[in-house]
């Protein structure tokens, strides 16, 4: 016979284990969640920030560089044919595939292939002013995609709507199918791969080719283009890379970002662009050390040739505008003016991306880089805190 009396002491005994039980591994848990709080690695500037590589140079030039220092690479630069994206030729393919195979170095590193650059967009305004134009390159994009196992496309247009490289035409259509193509392309290679474009820095660019609020939710980044700022059209020299806007010239990496922001563009999408690379001019008076005067455009020097082409050794004097926080250089005998990024301006430029919250940082071009301590270092340096 049940002793009911006793059986409810039992039950009520029981009862307060089981509460004594739960409050215990409640307390527990939140204990190891406290722990493991203090303890999880933090991710740093360098893991949240892109670092964005575009690569122009040679087949075996690649194999210098290490692909833990950027997260994305670029292959530059396809072109059409027709209406398909097409390669320039067997070194291409080869290239691509080198770059993919990087992967096994950086699991992470995103493989883009692209379209265009200065002067390689000539069709690009009558192709993408249809609907099967822009279906036909989607599926090209989409074919070599699959092929090399790639990660998306870099769209490098120069310019929709407005003039680019001379003879190149651009009509004021070209903003809403620019638009269009970019709704296609990210509805045919769907939400994981990555999509960007480069975009001008300066500011006719930024008013006029691009419908911003429609383009950028269908994007990863905007690559910036905030150099060339003033180009090889100039008869009057200044900073082509300045990171902040001066009282003689407004054009500036600043000026870009800051624009945009205020059209309400996410800061996590926009990507700050470096130079590795001088332009030069010649003809110059020393009024200035150069600097805001009269020349005439010579040519391009990578990075890597600066020690025997722009700097003291090649009879040219250094000089940092504070200003603009970038630096030129000039010669003296010669007359020669140079405006470029180096290792100062790469370290004010990734701060001002890490400041700002922006996306990251990209650059023109790799292959312009030293393969050690050249300045892809400084940009990792500079977003790990050294």
């Amino acid at each position: 016979m049940i002793n009911f009396k006793s059986a409810s002491l039992i039950y009520l005994d029981l009862n307060h284990s089981t509460t004594f039980s739960i409050m215990a591994y409640r307390i527990t848990s939140l204990f190891l969640l406290l722990i493991l709080g203090f303890t999880k690695p933090q991710t740093t500037s360098a893991q949240k920030k892109a670092v964005i590589a575009y690569y122009s140079g040679g087949l075996a030039a690649i194999d210098s560089f290490n692909a833990k220092n950027f997260t994305h690479i670029i292959y530059c630069f396809g072109r059409l044919n027709g209406n398909d994206l097409k390669l320039r030729g067997e070194k291409d393919t080869l290239l691509i595939k080198k770059m993919v195979a990087m992967k096994k170095q950086n699991k992470d590193l995103k493989v883009l292939l692209s379209l265009g650059g200065w002067g390689g967009c000539a069709p690009c305004s009558a192709v993408f002013g249809t609907a099967k134009g822009r279906e036909d390159f989607v599926q090209s994009v989409k074919s070599l995609t699959a092929y090399f196992g790639s990660d998306g496309i870099d769209l490098d247009w120069e310019y929709p709507t407005i003039e680019g490289f001379p003879g190149h035409r651009f009509v004021p259509e070209d903003k809403q199918n620019f638009t269009e193509l970019l709704r296609l392309l990210r509805k045919e290679l769907g939400k994981k791969s990555t999509i960007t474009f480069a975009a001008g820095g300066f500011q006719k660019f930024i008013d006029q080719s691009v419908d911003w609020k429609s383009v950028m939710p269908l994007v990863d980044y905007v690559n910036l283009m905030t150099y060339d700022l003033v180009g090889g059209y100039s008869t009057v020299t200044g900073h082509h890379t300045a990171l902040y806007s001066t009282d003689k010239q407004k054009e500036s990496t600043d000026n870009c970002v800051s624009s945009l922001l205020n059209m309400g563009i996410p800061s996590k999408k926009l990507i700050v662009g470096a130079a590795f690379y001088a332009r030069t001019w010649e003809g110059v008076p020393p009024e200035n050390n150069g600097l805001y005067q009269k020349g005439t455009f010579k040519h391009f020097i990578g990075y890597s040739q600066f020690p025997t082409r722009v700097s003291e050794n090649s009879g040219y004097t250094m000089y940092w505008d504070e200003k603009a926080q970038a630096p030129f250089a000039y010669n003296a005998k010669d007359k020669s003016f140079a405006t470029f990024d180096n290792k100062q301006s790469i370290a004010a430029k990734t701060r001002y991306v890490m400041q700002r919250k922006l996306g990251g940082i990209m650059f023109w071009q790799l292959g312009h880089d030293t393969a050690n301590d050249g300045l892809v270092d400084t940009i990792n340096k500079t977003l790990k805190g050294k």
